[in-house]
C-alpha cells in the first residue's frame, strides 16, 4: 500500500510542477518572467526600434483575417509597396510573447527602404489572433502555409515571397520552410532562432531555475500534446530545415545567451548548401540589427539580390 501511495504522491507532485511549466511557457497570457530577464536585452528601448514602431502605428495598413486548419481566426496587417506591380511579399513573423505590431523596425526596412509588400500576421495565441496556447512554430508553421497561399490568391499567382522571422519567429520559418511550399516561396530568412521547442525549453530550465531536462520536459511535453496537440520535440527547426530547397539565411548575435549562439551553427550545418550565415560579434538576442544597423540591412540586401 504505502509504495503505491508514495508513487501517486510522487506522480502528483510532478504533474503539478509539470503543469505550472506548461501555463508559465506554453498557456498564452503575460509572461512575466522574461521582465528582467539576464539573458534578455531590452531592445524596444532603443532608437530604432522606437522609430519603427511609431512608423508601423502610422503607416497606412490593410487588416486581414483568415481561418486556421482547426477554426482559429489568425489576424495580420498588410503593408503595400508604393510601387502598384511590386511582386515581392515579405511575411514577417514575431517572436515569443509578441505581435505583429512589435516588429515595426523590420517592417520599415523591407517596406519604406526596399518598397517591398509586407504582411505581418499576429501568431495564435498572440496580439490580435485567436488560441489558447504557444505553437513555439509547430502549429505556426500550417498557418504561415495558410497566409502563403492567402497571399497568392490575393495578389496573384506571379508573386514572389520571403519569409522572414525573429526569435520564435526565426525558428516558425525555418519549420514552415520544411513543407511542401509553393514555388512563390524564394527563400526563408532566419534570425536568433532556437533548434526546436524542446531544446530551447530544456536550456531555459536550466539557465532560470537550474532544473535537468529529465524529468520535467518530458512530462511537460506529454502535457503539452493532450493541452495543445502537440509535443514539444516536433517543433524542430532543425529537422525542418534538413528538408528544404530554398536559400536560407541565418543571423544570430555570439553574445546571445537567450537564445544560445550554438544554436544557430547546428542550424547552418544541418541546412543544404544554399545558405548563408550572418554573424554578429557583440549582439544578444535579437540585438543583430541594432548593433550593426547598417551591415544587418546590407546582409539582407545582397542575399535578396542573388535570389530574385
Amino acid at each position: 500500500m504505502w509504495p503505491i501511495l508514495i508513487v501517486l504522491i510522487i506522480l502528483t507532485i510532478l504533474y503539478l510542477v509539470c503543469n505550472f511549466f506548461y501555463k508559465l511557457a506554453i498557456s498564452n497570457g503575460k509572461k512575466t518572467f522574461l521582465t528582467g530577464n539576464k539573458d534578455l536585452p531590452e531592445t524596444f528601448l532603443c532608437g530604432i526600434c522606437v522609430e519603427g514602431k511609431e512608423w508601423l502605428e502610422k503607416v497606412k495598413k490593410n487588416r486581414y483575417s483568415i481561418k486556421s486548419h482547426d477554426g482559429l481566426n489568425l489576424r495580420g496587417f498588410f503593408i503595400p509597396s508604393t510601387k502598384e506591380d511590386q511582386k515581392v511579399h515579405v511575411i514577417i513573423a514575431h517572436g515569443y510573447n509578441s505581435k505583429s505590431m512589435d516588429m515595426g523596425v523590420y517592417a520599415r526596412f523591407f517596406n519604406e527602404e526596399m518598397d517591398f509588400n509586407v504582411l505581418l500576421p499576429d501568431d495564435r495565441g498572440h496580439g490580435e489572433s485567436d488560441g489558447k496556447y504557444i505553437g513555439f512554430g509547430w502549429h505556426d508553421r500550417l498557418d504561415y502555409l495558410r497566409w502563403i497561399n492567402f497571399l497568392i490568391k490575393e495578389y496573384g499567382q506571379d508573386i514572389e515571397i520571403i519569409l522572414f522571422g525573429v526569435s520564435m519567429g526565426g525558428s516558425t520559418v525555418l519549420m514552415v520552410s520544411g513543407e511542401k511550399l509553393p514555388p512563390n516561396v524564394k527563400a526563408v530568412i532566419s534570425d536568433c532562432a532556437y533548434t526546436s521547442a524542446w531544446d530551447i525549453l530544456s536550456y531555459q530550465l536550466k539557465q532560470m531555475y537550474g532544473l535537468p531536462p529529465f524529468p520535467f520536459i518530458h512530462f511537460t511535453s506529454l502535457l503539452t500534446y493532450f493541452k495543445a496537440g502537440y509535443f514539444l520535440s516536433k517543433a524542430s527547426a532543425l529537422k525542418q530545415i534538413k528538408k528544404t530547397n530554398i536559400p536560407v539565411f541565418l543571423i544570430h548575435g555570439r553574445e546571445d545567451t537567450f537564445v544560445p549562439f550554438n544554436m544557430v551553427t547546428q542550424l547552418y550545418e544541418a541546412a543544404h548548401e544554399k545558405k548563408k550565415l550572418y554573424i554578429v560579434d557583440d549582439a544578444g538576442h535579437a540585438e543583430a540589427i541594432i548593433k550593426d544597423y547598417d551591415n544587418y540591412r546590407e546582409n539582407i540586401k545582397e542575399f535578396i539580390r542573388g535570389i530574385l
